[in-house]
């Protein structure tokens, strides 16, 4: 089986922060993950669109491909896995700069569980897939914003404001908006589903080196 693959989309030489896209997969599968899958292609297309946002703020945009297609296990997940390699490989580029994750359904929830990683600073949820009782400790001291549709009808919507709901008290902010009679796939508002990666990951920075040191930011 082909190893996890990085795809670049904005490639700054010293950037101010990283956005790492995440797709999303099935509860079981172990088929390895293709171009020809929906569950990436959707996340490319929407990578594809953060070029202009990532040239213009300074901002490294990759995505990530897992292995397979299956999160498969409770304990030791391999997208988990995998998105860690990745977050190795670009924080290693780029040591001590800021990073975003942006899951969608699948990847909503390896983004939360891979939010413990030293560079993580906030999260961006679409859809994101997060039943009852998912643990939430990783994301704590960071920023969450969710994004779900009303009309999705493979993950939860009250899933995921339940799990936002829950962490309110341990992460540094989270929020959870409705999108009102939006299904799961986003490829319809395609462009309403951008601006809200765009605005939380500007909003997540922004908050971040306000944090840090009060006069800078995302301009």
């Amino acid at each position: 089986m082909p190893g996890p693959r990085l795809d670049r989309y904005s490639t700054p030489d010293s950037p101010r922060a990283i956005v790492l896209l995440l797709h999303g997969g099935q509860e079981r599968s172990v088929e390895p993950v293709e171009n020809k899958h929906a569950s990436w292609w959707r996340m490319a297309l929407l990578a594809r669109s953060l070029r202009r946002f990532g040239r213009r703020h300074e901002l490294s945009v990759s995505l990530l491909q897992y292995r397979q297609r299956g999160w498969n296990s409770q304990t030791d997940p391999a997208p988990v896995r995998d998105a860690r390699w990745a977050l190795g490989q670009l924080t290693a580029a780029h040591p001590g700069v800021p990073v975003v994750l942006v899951g969608h359904s699948m990847g909503g929830r390896v983004a939360c569980r891979a939010a413990d990683d030293p560079a993580v600073v906030g999260i961006v949820g679409l859809a994101p897939w997060l039943p009852p009782g998912e643990p939430d400790r990783a994301i704590a001291g960071r920023h969450l914003r969710v994004l779900h549709g009303t009309a999705d009808r493979w993950t939860s919507p009250a899933a995921s404001r339940a799990y936002v709901e829950r962490t309110r008290g341990t992460t540094a902010s989270a929020s959870w908006q409705p999108l009102e009679g939006a299904g799961h796939f986003m490829l319809r508002r395609l462009s309403t589903w951008r601006r809200f990666v765009e605005d939380s990951v500007t909003e997540i920075l922004t908050a971040t080196s306000h944090e840090e040191a009060p006069n800078k930011g995302i301009a």
